[in-house]
Formats: structure tokens, sequence, C-alpha cells
């Protein structure tokens, strides 16, 4: 079975339809579980848990060019156990690993993906030192010791029209989304383990097919793993990822259902302080759509948070910005307008 077989084997079964997006809700038979009151530690929480059917490493940026122009993109890294119980070894191993990489721009974006298998060396993380990386894709901790890995990090990746490298600076701290870390993602007590890095200052270059361009900006790293974080009937979700100008910052995420949606999130004080928001405090209001893949998909949204005084409308930088691999979704950089100003990134998935 080749990797390409062995990824939609886990992530795309026959009744993935009836399990949530991409088969996330399906039955947990064997797989370790979150469980609340854990206490997530590091560095030692960067690495994998293969214990746990799925995992990512993943990580959006919001760039400008110094030829002024607003640049997003995307590196993500997912780890699928194929069975639960002992990984096991070489090409033997129970492990499957698919990479993600988006280049978005004003005038258009460009995506690649990368499918491995664990055991092998194609692909893989370690903690000490932390790397984590698919093929020629890396994502390279360049910390001083005793820090924290992810306090500084080198990332890169490529596609047939793009690359980009990059390097990221924490300026603050790590932050536990949900119940120190147990994030809940339904009613019916789904949940992850989720935490972020979301005060990266970045530099770098991306490689496009007019030449190079010359970016700064700021990055979000996002950690989670489960094994079953979706309800059966939730069919997708909606994700932001926000930096506003005031310095504050919101996780939030809408998961669809056909009995009603599930919202919360994560309010980050600039200094770090984590808030978990209550189910339903924060709402989604899609106010249009563009056809994108022949899918009708939502690009700008009013997003309101009453309690911190936040009522904002974010808009897609780039319409287009489809991700196209085998288990495809829309990811790409937003900007902010309304009650606060900024930027960001959206996240949309189980459109068909």
């Amino acid at each position: 079975m080749n990797a390409r077989a062995l990824i939609l084997a886990i992530l795309l079964p026959l009744s993935a339809q009836a399990q949530g997006f991409a088969g996330l809700g399906q039955t947990t038979d064997g797989y370790t579980l979150p469980r609340r009151g854990e206490n997530l530690a590091f560095p030692r929480d960067h690495g994998a848990h293969p214990e746990f059917r799925i995992e990512w490493w993943y990580l959006t940026a919001n760039l400008t060019g110094a030829d002024g122009r607003d640049y997003g993109i995307q590196w993500t890294l997912f780890r699928s156990a194929l069975a639960p119980g002992n990984p096991g070894e070489g090409w033997q191993t129970a492990q499957a690993w698919m990479g993600h990489a988006g280049l978005t721009t004003p005038g258009g974006h460009f995506h690649a993906e990368r499918l491995g298998r664990g055991g092998t060396g194609q692909a893989g993380v370690t903690t000490d030192p932390f790397a984590a990386w698919i093929d020629e894709w890396r994502m390279d901790s360049r910390a001083a010791p005793g820090s924290d890995p992810y306090a500084a990090l080198g990332l890169t990746a490529s596609g047939t029209e793009f690359a980009y490298a990059l390097t990221l600076d924490a300026q603050g701290p790590l932050v536990l989304h949900g119940d120190r870390g147990y994030s809940v993602k339904s009613d019916r007590g789904n949940a992850s383990y989720y935490y972020s890095q979301p005060f990266y200052r970045v530099t770098g270059t991306l490689t496009l097919p007019d030449g190079p361009v010359e970016v700064t900006g700021e990055a979000w790293l996002d950690r989670e793993w489960s094994s079953q974080p979706l309800a059966a009937d939730q069919q997708g979700w909606d994700w932001v990822s926000l930096h506003l100008a005031g310095g504050d910052k919101l996780m939030a995420f809408r998961l669809r259902a056909e009995d009603g949606d599930y919202t919360t999130g994560t309010w980050i004080a600039p200094d770090g302080t984590a808030t978990p928001l209550a189910p339903g405090s924060v709402t989604f209001e899609p106010r249009a759509t563009v056809r994108v893949a022949g899918r009708e998909i939502p690009v700008h949204w009013r997003i309101a948070l009453p309690e911190r005084g936040l009522d904002v409308i974010i808009e897609a930088v780039q319409d287009a910005a489809w991700m196209d691999t085998t288990v495809a979704y829309w990811e790409g950089p937003v900007t902010i307008s309304g009650s606060h100003q900024g930027r960001g990134y959206l996240e949309m998935t189980g459109y068909d």
C-alpha cells in the first residue's frame, strides 16, 4: 500500500460523510482520548503522540512584502495513526504523514502537498532538538539551549511555482486553549489537546514566478492532537486566528452541525494571558460567498464577541485560496475592519 493509500485509509473512510470532516468523528476503539485535568509538559508535548489517532503542527503567517503587498503562508504537518497500539518500525509502521504548504498573494494562490510513511526517515518530529519535516520541507528550532524550542524557528517549503524560507522569533509565551489545553469541541464532550504560539515575528523571502520578495510580518503556530475531535454529525469548521491592532489576539471556531453550531475560542491579551470563551459567546455570520472549486465558499464574515466589544468584518485577501489537496479545504489570510483593525487567517473545512 503506497503512502497516498495509507493517508486515504485513515482520513477518508467510506463512511466519512457520516463522521464529520474527513472522518474526524470516527469511533476511537483502541486509541487514547484526551482527559480533562492532564497537564501539558514542554518540550515533551511539542513532539508526536502516536497513541492518539491524529495530530498536526500548523503555522500561518500574515506578511508584508518589500513591494508593499499583503501575503500569507501556511505550513502544516499532519500525523495519522493507521491502527491503535504499537506504531511499529520502518516500513511496517502504522503512522502516516501528510504535509501541506500554501502561499497566498492578492493575485493568486499556490499550494503543494507531500505524503509520507513514518519510520523511514521521510517524515517525522523530534524534540531534542526540535524538528518537524516531510521530505525537504522543514520546521527547525533555532532557540538557544535551555529555552523553549518554539522560541525561535526556521521554516521552509516549496512547490512547483513557489517557495519560502522564513525565520520566526517568539515575542510572547505559549498559550493553552480551553481548560489548560483541554479544548472541548461539542456539547457531547468531544475534545482535543490544543495550544498555540501566536506571538511570532517573521522575516524571510518568498519565491514567486516573477521573482523573490523580502517579507516581514507575524505568525501563529497551532498544535493539536486527539482521537475523535469532532462529533459524528459535525460536518466541518470555520476557524480564525486574528491579530488585532491593539496587541490582543483571538482564536475562535465554529463547528457546524445540522442540529446547531458549536462556537468557542480564546481571547489572548498582549502579555499572553489567555481567557477561554464560553460556548456560544462568539458568533460567526457569513456575509458573502464566492464560487470556488465548484463550491459556494463564504469569504466575507462578521465575527462578534460582545463581552470584549469586538464586532468585526473579515475579508479574504484572495478569494480563491483553495487547498486542492487529498483532503480539500479553504485556507487564506484575511483583513479585519470594524470595531478593531488588524489581519489574520481563516480556515474553512467541510464545504462540499
